[in-house]
């Protein structure tokens, strides 16, 4: 999504307009809430004039000569966004709770907490919505990102849940579910799920194309988008800028052959603003608008979010280049949205529709909680040498917080205004209590900060991105950051010279790696004692390390995203086949820090690892079990990772691939039983001579353990294939 600068909707009302109130008439079928969704939806299209076919082509399908009440869409990465640096929320922003950014959402390894979230967001969109006081907004939600992050390097990594395709699927779907509410029949929001497909690159992705294989885009690139469709029930997704294999994501048959054909995604399909345009100008596919306008629908989108898409689909049609009959095709499929989220239907018969108020929408319930629970569970705990955290409050005497970063909460492009934040420098303020000094040196003066360090006991140094750069739109001074429109081009840590000069000053130094994407950070590894590692936007984000660094909270966030030691572990940018060496799967040497990589206070100990079969039929399933004991003298959080490996593979496979995960809390000495259940549809490559799904007969090694790199059971089970 470009800066809502450049945004335009198009609302079917404009074509009505002539005729703001429904005529005296028999009720249509539409308005009967007790008909087959499909009847009514067709009922609706032939209801329509040319002009409000074309007019519903935008991003709000609302008719008012039919009495149609449609609703648009709102941004919702990480909290519903109606204000922040994007600007959603003009001309005056509204206050919503704002959680860590996807990527630490991701980190929490936690689905069931990142569903809640989603929850809270919906309920803060349907209440700004439907308020008297506010009315503002709209309730298809355009989050979650199910994009991969398998460069380090795009501008875009904070908006994924991380790189691997089963993971970012897992909690796609609890984003979805989150958002899209538990009634059997309405939708709370519309989970509106970006960018399909392949959109891991900002520099040039106007133009840009994505090139892969079929097996790569079935087991690969589409994983996280399938599973939000058949196992979240998302109806709604945005395509991509790029192209895939040559063909704009815009206009590209595999929308309809796999999202519509073989997933069943019988809703809305957007594009992304300016795509349109692009599809001529940058990737030269079509030869004028009109052509590509057709494309695109024929491809399946039924939404456009560019304002020159009117007059092109009218001279589309007009050169024959497009039917009226395929216009009325992809318009049934948006009020199918309408209709789920009761939009057509009384409001007595909608639950959802009651939830409104004259107070501000992030007061309600136990959202700040729910904020606060996210930003705790997303710190990373990366090295702790000597024991150094958590902080023996009752042995200082003051304490160094310095750096860029600890006296801010920096937001993104598609954060809201959040109705307050802590920053580390407020929450360790607060811990203390005046119990102790806190020394304060934001970092720009690197002969201060050294001062600062070595008068104090230790020292906290917050250093990282900033999310938006410091700089306008598709600018980034320090090469090391990136943003929307903008990749990085490299991943080394300018701010290692300010920790070296505070490292010389004080010995006792905690690193916090507030960061959006994943930082060479080589020199501070080595040296410094203990590094945390967190990401941006969480309202609650000094509390949350400030319980942490103090001990108050044990962290047991794990890493969604290989850290490299250097860009020379890392092929090149547009290289799309992930097996030349990308993600855990494939990657090639040590890296810095592996995927599903976390330390924690305590210790952990895994033993007796079972399964409830010693085979696995095709199309069945086993029972995958360990148990797992707390052997330290903390409470914690550990993160059990299931990975498989394919020994016997007759094609290439990845070295090893995530297929299940828990996060467990366990009191000192306590042991559980974890459960984690495998599928061999799971255990399945796409056959690209067959054009099909195939599960080898042959032995799966199973390993358990607390990362990708830290296997502590294995055990090898058959599969029995027919």
């Amino acid at each position: 999504m470009r800066n809502p600068i450049h945004l335009v909707g198009s609302v079917c009302l404009l074509a009505g307009a002539v005729a703001a109130q429904p005529a005296a008439h028999d009720p249509y079928p539409f308005q009967n809430p007790d008909l087959p969704a499909e009847q009514r939806v067709r009922n609706i299209v032939s209801l329509l004039t040319l002009d409000e076919k074309i007019a519903c082509l935008g991003t709000n399908p609302s008719v008012p000569r039919l009495g149609i009440k449609g609703t648009g869409h709102v941004e919702g990465l990480h909290g519903l966004a109606l204000g922040g640096p994007g600007g959603w929320g003009r001309p005056t922003p509204i206050p919503t709770t704002q959680f860590a950014q996807a990527i630490g959402m991701g980190e929490t390894w936690d689905p069931t907490l990142i569903r809640k979230a989603g929850g809270v967001e919906a309920y803060e969109t349907r209440y700004i919505f439907q308020s008297e006081k506010t009315h503002r907004g709209g309730l298809v939600v355009r989050a979650p990102n199910a994009d991969l992050g398998r460069d380090p390097r795009w501008g875009r990594t904070e908006e994924c849940f991380g790189e691997d395709p089963f993971f970012n699927g897992t909690m796609v779907v609890a984003m979805v579910r989150g958002l899209q509410g538990d009634d059997p029949k309405y939708w709370l929001t519309a989970s509106l799920m970006k960018h399909f497909l392949a959109n891991s690159n900002e520099d040039t992705r106007d133009g840009s194309t994505s090139n892969f294989d079929e097996r790569l885009l079935r087991e690969y690139y589409s994983v996280p988008f399938r599973m939000g469709v058949l196992e979240g029930g998302s109806r709604a997704y945005m395509a991509s800028y790029n192209a895939m294999n040559g063909i704009p994501m815009t206009a590209n048959p595999v929308l309809k052959s796999l999202t519509v054909k073989e997933w069943g995604q019988d809703g809305i399909i957007c594009t992304d603003a300016g795509a349109l345009n692009n599809m001529v100008r940058f990737h030269k596919y079509y030869a004028d608008l009109p052509h590509a306008a057709a494309g695109a629908v024929k491809a399946g989108i039924n939404q456009f979010l560019d304002r020159i898409f009117g007059a092109n689909v009218r001279e589309a049609l007009k050169q024959n280049l497009l039917t009226e009959a395929e216009i009325d095709a992809v318009l049934e499929n948006e009020f199918r949205v309408m209709i789920k989220l009761g939009m057509l239907d009384p409001p007595e018969r909608v639950a959802y529709s009651k939830i409104k108020g004259d107070g501000d929408a992030w007061k309600v319930g136990d959202h700040q909680a729910v904020a606060r629970q996210v930003a705790l569970e997303s710190v990373v705990l990366l090295k702790n040498a000597g024991g150094l955290l958590p902080l023996d409050r009752k042995a200082l005497r003051s304490v160094a917080v310095i750096g860029p970063r600890a006296n801010d909460v920096a937001l993104d492009w598609y954060s809201g205004t959040p109705p307050y934040t802590v920053t580390p420098l407020d929450g360790i303020k607060e811990k203390a209590g005046g119990a102790w000094t806190v020394n304060y040196a934001d970092g720009n003066d690197a002969a201060a900060a050294a001062a600062t360090a070595r008068q104090s006991d230790v020292a906290i140094v917050f250093v990282g991105n900033h999310p938006t750069c410091g700089a306008p739109w598709a600018k980034c001074p320090t090469p090391s950051d990136g943003k929307e429109a903008m990749d990085r081009k490299w991943i080394d840590l300018e701010q290692e010279a300010l920790l070296k000069q505070v490292y010389a000053a004080n010995p006792k130094t905690v690193v916090v790696l507030v960061s959006s994407f994943p930082f060479a950070i080589n020199w501070t590894q080595q040296n410094v004692p203990a590094i945390v590692h967190m990401t941006h936007n969480a309202q609650e984000e000094g509390h949350a390390i400030a319980d942490v660094l103090f001990g108050d909270y044990n962290p047991g966030g794990r890493l969604v995203q290989t850290f490299p030691k250097s860009l020379d572990q890392v092929p090149a940018m547009m290289d799309y086949d992930i097996r030349h060496g990308r993600t855990y799967m494939y990657f090639q040497g040590d890296p810095l820090y592996p995927f599903g990589y976390g330390l924690s206070y305590t210790t952990f100990r895994y033993s007796n690892l079972r399964t409830s079969a010693a085979a696995l039929r095709s199309g069945g399933e086993i029972t995958v079990s360990v148990d797992l004991t707390n052997a330290g003298k903390r409470k914690g959080d550990e993160v059990v990772q299931l990975y498989v490996k394919y020994p016997a593979s007759g094609v290439e496979r990845p070295r090893k691939e995530l297929k299940g995960f828990q996060r467990v809390t366990l009191l000192p000495g306590q042991t559980r039983t974890v459960t984690i259940p495998l599928q061999a549809q799971a255990l399945a490559y796409w056959d690209m001579a067959r054009e099909r799904w195939v599960t080898e007969a042959g032995p799966v090694g199973l390993m358990v353990g607390g990362s990708s790199a830290d296997v502590r059971l294995e055990k090898t089970v058959a599969v029995i294939a027919p």
